[in-house]
């Protein structure tokens, strides 16, 4: 697990986390680059591998995101981003086509759902439930949906862990904690189609073309992102700069492990 052996010259395709892993964020949201992130990514594009950063972050679109982080010194474009929304659509495009849908998202992710053709529903006839970043929500929406699941409905979270990186350690997941109520209310558990599920697998493999077997997986949480890695049998990189950067590896199970870790993603420039 060591970087001791770390190479990644024959690597097609590199997936990214980005908070914690290629910038940390201040107080007011703005993300700053680690050392070495922009140069890693300069790097990649310079070999002709295509890579992706993908963010459990689903409050807007993937494009605004992308936007964001241009801003903020992180050159990345708008099709080098994906979310939990990306791999929602396309799970509910193959398993829940013109299904009606209870949605917990911000306005501009509904509005983008329903550009896509999603059936939105907020009355009592949901046959699946999505569940993403909200900023609030309502009681009665939830029992709505408690409802919905208890009859059949499929119950869907973007994430379901507990938090994220943030400015002044970790930021609690909203999402996770409306996936919660609404799961214990239906008696379900969630299905995640964000980091780590195998539908977020099947939208990496779709959106790079490249067989997940053939990527590098970087990032800072040994659950959400060394998780996806494993997942789609890709090679992980967990850098200490983030979520588990003071998790014991020698306590976590075998094959939850990363195959290799780094201080900081500086340290790959050395092994592109």
């Amino acid at each position: 697990m060591p970087a001791d052996g770390l190479a990644l010259h024959d690597v097609r395709g590199f997936v990214f986390d980005v908070d914690g892993t290629l910038a940390h964020r201040d107080a007011g949201g703005r993300a700053h680059p680690q050392p070495g992130a922009v140069e890693v990514l300069e790097r990649i594009r310079a070999s002709g591998r295509p890579l992706v950063l993908f963010t459990n972050g689903s409050h807007v679109e993937a494009s605004a995101i992308a936007r964001g982080l241009r801003e903020d010194g992180i050159p990345v474009g708008d099709d080098e981003v994906l979310t939990p929304v990306e791999s929602a659509l396309a799970y509910m495009a193959r398993h829940h086509a013109g299904q009606r849908a209870q949605l917990f998202v911000t306005e501009p992710i509904r509005e983008r759902m329903e550009a896509a053709g999603v059936r939105v529903t907020d009355g009592d006839d949901a046959e699946v439930v999505f569940v993403a970043h909200v900023q609030e929500t309502d009681l009665d929406s939830m029992e709505r949906a408690g409802r919905a699941v208890s009859r059949g409905a499929r119950l869907l979270a973007g994430s379901y862990v507990q938090g994220y990186a943030g400015a002044n350690g970790m930021i609690i997941s909203r999402g996770a904690m409306v996936a919660a109520a609404i799961a214990k209310a239906g008696g379900a558990r969630p299905k995640v189609v964000g980091k780590p599920s195998r539908a977020a697998v099947a939208q990496l493999r779709s959106h790079l073309g490249i067989p997940t077997s053939a990527l590098a997986v970087i990032g800072d949480d040994l659950v959400m992102d060394i998780g996806l890695g494993l997942l789609g049998g890709s090679r992980t990189v967990l850098v200490r700069s983030g979520m588990s950067g003071r998790v014991d590896l020698d306590r976590v199970r075998p094959a939850a492990r990363p195959h290799f870790v780094v201080e900081s993603v500086a340290a790959l420039l050395d092994v592109l």
